[in-house]
Order: structure tokens, then C-alpha cells, then sequence
């Protein structure tokens, strides 16, 4: 049988050195009648970069020729960094002039050259350019005399747009506009492309958002074909369909969400045991509506999570399932994965059941009001949930129990300041506001994290091919980079085998201290990114062995590959056939999860960061009471009460001439001695505020 697997493993077993393709149709036992779709195969193969054809047509594997494959993200200094689609092996360093037309997010292929410095990291070149990001980039406008160009408003992308005719298109000098690529750049030719379209002048109301969905080539609305396919799926419970199912409607069960979330994926219920507690965890079965390879999976998979775009969602489904066939409103009855397990009162899983079932949501609660509970033991709030009050104060319990004991092995508390955005009808920012994380928030991500291990741990043991959260350790050279910083506030990573444990502690140190903020920033920017991937590699953030995605199949495309291969599984259809058709594509929905993750995050970022700018246009001129954030070469960050940050810079300080100690990050005055540190309180006038680049200027007072 002729498939892309087959041929990729015969090959390695069988050579590892190039092979002619006389040699390849020999040794693979290719006959005559096989020969055209063997043909095609490989070149797909080719086209991928899965194996590689040299200059004397022969074909071996990327790995056989000192090559890797993987996609580079370049940064705005000009140089790219490139991750291989091999988790395993490490990231490669790519200077400029190795790029060879290599655009950001660009899925290439790098020839290993050298290690830098004699550190761990490798550099590498481009060779060849397998798949382009980005076919269209959003940018502004500028004429020139013959010919127009659209710089990019991605700093990544540092390579300008040139636009040739633009009689057709009413294009002013300053217009956002979006550019569509027709000629990529490379050693001889530049970038070329046509505009497609006009989003609006900079600051028009409205534009900030289209940029952004636009910039991060993101789905804002669905095809007809899947919302058609939403309303045909969206039908009521059939009898015979709760009948295969274990009946937990009486069950007390609650979903506790924020105010305005639609997309209900997750309930819990808890009762009390001789040895400890039962922890129920009912996850929405999104996977009963949404079959495998169906216009909905397809435009699922393409999306690959939700984003969130301060008052504007883009759906990874559409309303139809994801607000309401799919969603656990309150008083319907639902379809739904059960994961529920006995927990003794050291926070040790005893047993677990995993079913599918058919549930009924008794209360919508949301966080304030559970908080309200929780933490001020309003009278009010109980009086109103009688029923359920109790529940919530025994949910706690456990809470406190299982975060305790995923502490005492390592796991990392990020106490980063979260902040929220209000704004009115027109999308406008009339308010920031630090978002406090009560017990009712806690909780669920306690319990959110325990079913997602018990999940991950029993597909692993029951091998199952799914995705895994996979958060790897920080690699040699991070740790070493990370400790020239630690050692001029007295700290110093000594261990020479990297444990949670390690930067748990050193998170325990900082704790209240003015370089904490700076410090677990530094920390974190030296741990690899998350991301998924078929193997169960451990979540070092977490301290798991075994971690995946299963409580969000509504909004995350990963849950949703979980759930499918859980229910195969619970239904007893998991044979061998189903295992290896499972294992072939997990790869491709780990790559294409990640990648459409890391957009959502800079997008939604992005527009955060565009609000903030907007909101404190109106108070140019006024001053603030602040805290210094960090310290570099130009100037330093300051943060206010509200989380909004802003530079300054190091020109407008005119008092003395200052240096930067890189060591403990202060600048210090040659003549006058005056010392700023990170923690510092400083007096600010708000001076500069430029909304498109999101940038805020103060100076001291």
C-alpha cells in the first residue's frame, strides 16, 4: 500500500543515505502498475519538505543531509529564529543574511551550519522556503512618485510592500490598507503586491479592530456551507441518543463562568465520600456535532481556537453550536463527557470514571457571585443559592487541597497583573481596571487541571494516539543567560538538572520584592512556549507528567481532537485501524494548533495594548503616581495602578548623564549618584501617546 507514511518509514529503515529513484521503486518493491501514484506521492512528499531531492536527483530524508524543517519567526532586529517541527530537537539561529527571502512564520527548510559562540544553540540558513504564512499583510500606505508601498505594520515583517497600479483603488497617503502578495522576495527580487483593500484612515472608529483581525489573518466570519451545516446539526436531543448514555441529570451540577461568556464548556458537582471527595468535571461533547472532515471540523481545524477580542469574540464554531446546541445553559438538558474521580484528602486521585453521559445544569453561576460566597460570606448570595451554597464552600476545600499538592511538586504561580478593558457601544475604552482572581476562578482552574491530567494520563496508558500539552524544560543556554541577571539580585539557579522545583523557589524568594514583576518576566521569557504535540514530553509549568487540553472543546480545536479519541474509545471502536489513521494526523493538528494559538495571543495582546493607548490619549499632560517595571540601556517602563505601562526614555532625564548596569538593572547618574531601580516609586507626567503603535511616553516629574 503506497502512503506518505509508509514510504517516509521504509525509508528510514531501510537507508540513510540518499537513494536515486531507481533505488527507491526497488528497494520500497514498487510494481509498474504502482508507479504513477508512487510518482505523486512522492513529489507531495517533496512539496512538503518530508524528504529532500539533491542536485544529483536523488532522495533521502532532511536528517540524512544535516537539514531541518520547522517555522522561523523572525524579529524586527532582522535575524530569524527557527523551531523544528521535531519537538525534540532544539531552536536554530538564523542571522539575516541566511533568511533568503524567508518571510515571518514561514514553514522552511534550514541547512545546520555552526554553534554560535560555542553555546547550545545551532545556526542555521534557509534553503528553501516550503509554505508561506502570509499571503496577505496589512500595513500603511505611502507614495511615492511612480509607484506606491505598504509598510507592514508587523515589525517582523521588515521587507516593504512595493504597489504598482492603484487607479482602481481610492487610496489616500496614511490609509491602512490590506495588501495582497504577488511576488515574494529572495536574493534578486523584492516584495511586490496589490491592494485588496482600504480598512480606513488611521484612528477612524472601528479600524483599530480590523487591523488586527486582518494583521493576524484571522476568520472573522463563517462560510455559508458551515453555518448551513451548524443549523443542520443543531437538533434536539433524540431519545435514542440518552439512552446510550449515562443518565446524570439529577446530579447538582453548576457551570461558574465570567458575566458575559456565552460559551458554557465546562460544569462541576461535588459531594462528599468517606475517603475524601467526588469531583465531577462535565465537559460540553462537541465531538457528537462536530464528525471528523465535515465543513464544521474543516473550519474548526483552520481556526484552531477562539479569540477574544476585548468585546468582539471570532468563534472557532459558530453560534449555532458554541452559544447554544453545544453551550451548558442552565435547565437543558445536555450532551456531555463525565470525568469523575474520588479524591482522598490529600489531593490523590483513588479512581476516576470516564463516560459519556447526558447532563442538566442547575445554576449558571459566575465568578462574582461565587466569590461573594467564597470570600465574604455574603448573606444575601446564600440566601439566593440555598441549595448550592454549601457545595461551593466544599468545592473550596478541595480546591485549596489540590493546589497545595501540585505546589509541593513545583508547579509554577505566575502572579502576573491581569488587567480589563470596559468599554461602551462604539468599542470605545471608558475604564482599566486590575482584574483580581478570586476563589471561584481559582477553583475551577484547579479542577480544570485535574481532569485535563487524569484524562491525558489514562489515553496515555491506554495508548491512544491524542494531543499533549507539552511544555518542555528551559534549555542550557536560557538558564545560563537567565543567571547573569538572578546574580545581581542575589539569587543564582544551581541546580544542574532543571526541576520545577527550581524556579518555584526562586519565585518564593521574589515574592514581595521590587524586581519581583521584572524577575518571573525573565523566568518565564526563558521556558520554552507551550504548545501541542502527539508526544506526552511533560508540562513543566505544570509540574505534569502527563498533561493535555480536554475541558474546552467549544473554543480550542485540541479538546476537540481529545474528545474524539476518548469517544472512540468509551464506545469501543478504538481498533488498530482507528489507532493509526489517529497517530498519522496528530502531528498536523499539533502544528496547526499551535500556530493558530500564538496568533489569538498576539492579536488579542495587540488590541489590549491599542485600548490602553487609546485610553490614555485623554490625559496627555496629567501626572501619575507610578512604580518602575524595568530598566534597559534607553530608559526604563513604568507601570501605573491600572496595569497601563509606558517608557521613559532616557533622553528626557536631563539632570546628569546616566549608565545602565546590566547586572542588577539601574541606571545610575555619573556625577549626582541618583540611582533608579526596578520597584521604585516615581512621579510621571503622561507627555506622548501614538494609538497606532500603541506606544505611551511619560516623563518624570
Amino acid at each position: 500500500m503506497i502512503n506518505s507514511d509508509g514510504i517516509l518509514e521504509h525509508m528510514r529503515q531501510e537507508s540513510y543515505r540518499p537513494l536515486s529513484y531507481a533505488e527507491l521503486v526497488t528497494v520500497l518493491g514498487i510494481s509498474e502498475e504502482e508507479e504513477n501514484k508512487f510518482t505523486k506521492v512522492l513529489g507531495q512528499l517533496e512539496k512538503e519538505g518530508e524528504i529532500v531531492k539533491t542536485r544529483k536527483k536523488k532522495y533521502g530524508l532532511p536528517e540524512m543531509m544535516n537539514l531541518i524543517k520547522g517555522t522561523i519567526r523572525l524579529n524586527q532586529r532582522g535575524y530569524g529564529i527557527l523551531t523544528p517541527d521535531n519537538v525534540k530537537q532544539p531552536e536554530i539561529f538564523v542571522y539575516s543574511g541566511g533568511l533568503n527571502g524567508a518571510m515571518h512564520s514561514d514553514k522552511v527548510m534550514v541547512r545546520l551550519s555552526a554553534t554560535r559562540n560555542g553555546g547550545q544553540r545551532p545556526e542555521g540558513e534557509v534553503i528553501r522556503v516550503i509554505k508561506r504564512a502570509n499571503q496577505q499583510l496589512v500595513g500603511t500606505f505611502k507614495r511615492r512618485k511612480k509607484q506606491g508601498q505598504v509598510i507592514p505594520d508587523d515589525n517582523r515583517h521588515f521587507y516593504p510592500v512595493y504597489v504598482r497600479s492603484l487607479r482602481k483603488m481610492k487610496v489616500k497617503n496614511g490609509d491602512k490598507v490590506l495588501v495582497t502578495i504577488t511576488t515574494w522576495p529572495d536574493k534578486d527580487r523584492v516584495l511586490e503586491g496589490r491592494i485588496t483593500e482600504v480598512l480606513g484612515h488611521k484612528g477612524d472608529p472601528g479600524v483599530d479592530l480590523q487591523v488586527v483581525i486582518k494583521k493576524h489573518g484571522l476568520r472573522a466570519e463563517f462560510p455559508e456551507n458551515v453555518l448551513e451545516e451548524a443549523r443542520e446539526v443543531a437538533r434536539p436531543l433524540t431519545g435514542e441518543e440518552l439512552a446510550r448514555r449515562r443518565d446524570l441529570r439529577n446530579l447538582r451540577m453548576v457551570t461558574i463562568d465570567g458575566e458575559d461568556a456565552k460559551d458554557l464548556d465546562d460544569a462541576v458537582s461535588i459531594s462528599r465520600i468517606p475517603e475524601g471527595y467526588r469531583l465531577g468535571v462535565h465537559i460540553a461533547d462537541v465531538s457528537h456535532y462536530v464528525k471528523e472532515n465535515s465543513h464544521l471540523d474543516k473550519e474548526a481545524f483552520a481556526r484552531g481556537t477562539s479569540v477574544y477580542l476585548i468585546d468582539k469574540v471570532l468563534p472557532m464554531l459558530p453560534p449555532e453550536l458554541s452559544n447554544n446546541i453545544c453551550s451548558l445553559n442552565a435547565d437543558q438538558e445536555r450532551l456531555a463527557i463525565s470525568c469523575i474521580m474520588d479524591i482522598d484528602r490529600n489531593g490523590q486521585v483513588q479512581k476516576y470514571d470516564i463516560c459519556k453521559s447526558v447532563i442538566k445544569i442547575r445554576e449558571r453561576m459566575t465568578y462574582t457571585s461565587v466569590n461573594r460566597i467564597l470570600a465574604d460570606d455574603d448573606p444575601e448570595e446564600k440566601a439566593k443559592y440555598k441549595e448550592l451554597w454549601e457545595d461551593f464552600f466544599l468545592m473550596k476545600e478541595l480546591s485549596d487541597i489540590l493546589r497545595a499538592r501540585r505546589m509541593s511538586r513545583g508547579s509554577l504561580d505566575f502572579d502576573f497583573p491581569e488587567p480589563q478593558v470596559i468599554v461602551d457601544e462604539n468599542s470605545f475604552p471608558v475604564e482599566i481596571k486590575r482584574l483580581e482572581q478570586g476563589p471561584g476562578e481559582m477553583l475551577i482552574e484547579d479542577f480544570m487541571i485535574k481532569a485535563n491530567e487524569v484524562v491525558a494520563e489514562h489515553m496515555y496508558q491506554q495508548q491512544v494516539p491524542i494531543l499533549y500539552r507539552v511544555h518542555e524544560k528551559p534549555d542550557e543556554e536560557s538558564v545560563t543567560e537567565l543567571n547573569r541577571v538572578l546574580g545581581g539580585f542575589g539569587h543564582k539557579i544551581k541546580d544542574k538538572k532543571i526541576e520545577p522545583l527550581t524556579y518555584q523557589k526562586i519565585l518564593e524568594n521574589i515574592k514581595g520584592r521590587p524586581e519581583e514583576q521584572m524577575i518571573s518576566i525573565l523566568l518565564l521569557r526563558s521556558m520554552k512556549h507551550a504548545c501541542y504535540a502527539p508526544e506526552a514530553l511533560g508540562h513543566f509549568g505544570l509540574a505534569s507528567q502527563y498533561y493535555c487540553h480536554f475541558t474546552s472543546p467549544i473554543r480550542r480545536y485540541p479538546d476537540l481532537v481529545v474528545h474524539r479519541a476518548l469517544s472512540s474509545l468509551l464506545e469501543g471502536n478504538m481498533n488498530a485501524k482507528k489507532r493509526t489513521a489517529l497517530k498519522r494526523e496528530m502531528a498536523r493538528y499539533g502544528e496547526q494548533s499551535t500556530l493558530q494559538e500564538i496568533k489569538a495571543e498576539e492579536a488579542e495582546r495587540e488590541l489590549l495594548d491599542i485600548k490602553k493607548a487609546q485610553y490614555m490619549k485623554q490625559f496627555v499632560g496629567e501626572t501619575f503616581d507610578a512604580r518602575i517595571s524595568s530598566i534597559l540601556a534607553f530608559g526604563f517602563f513604568i507601570e501605573l495602578d491600572n496595569t497601563v505601562e509606558g517608557l521613559v526614555h532616557i533622553s528626557s532625564i536631563t539632570d546628569d548623564y546616566y549608565d545602565f548596569n546590566d547586572r542588577n538593572y539601574t541606571l545610575v547618574g555619573r556625577h549626582s549618584g541618583r540611582k533608579f531601580a526596578i520597584g521604585d516609586e516615581v512621579r510621571v507626567q503622561l507627555v506622548r501617546v501614538d494609538v497606532d503603535d500603541a506606544k505611551i511616553d511619560f516623563e518624570l516629574v
